[in-house]
């Protein structure tokens, strides 16, 4: 039992450095009247405290891991407040997620095509390197 209170202490106490950060990014935001939403500034606050190893890893990892478990709920009101916009799931609505989707499976075949262009053309010049090294004389 005193384990399991400890362990969610240590989340909480975690999650509030992570809204430590997210407060320093809205502040900045407000004081010098910045575009960028002060939530994104945090997490760029965060995430260079965490490349510079200024905050370890361990210090959020729990708070982190468990904010992540419950993303599904923070999308629930968007997901719900699309109802009110009828005009979305009518046919205008349903063109844009054609659109959507044909736009997705283009950038996919011309990824991929890329991809196999690119990888064939690695292996050719392997294979002229391996062709052009010189060849030592058998007895």
């Amino acid at each position: 039992m005193k384990q399991h209170i400890m362990k969610t202490l240590l989340v909480v106490l975690q999650i509030c450095i992570l809204y430590i950060f997210s407060y320093v990014g809205n502040v900045i935001q407000n004081f010098f009247h910045l575009v960028i939403p002060g939530s994104i500034i945090g997490l760029l606050l965060l995430f260079t405290c965490l490349c510079f190893k200024i905050i370890p890893v361990k210090w959020i990892e729990s708070g982190a891991g468990f904010l992540l478990s419950l993303l599904m709920l923070f999308f629930i009101p968007t997901t719900v407040g699309v109802m009110n916009y009828s005009s979305l799931l009518s046919f205008q609505g349903a063109l844009f997620i054609l659109a959507v989707l044909v736009s997705t499976v283009i950038s996919i075949a011309i990824t991929g095509t890329a991809g196999q262009f690119f990888e064939k053309k690695a292996q050719n010049r392997k294979g002229d390197q391996e062709c052009s090294k010189p060849h030592s004389p058998s007895a």
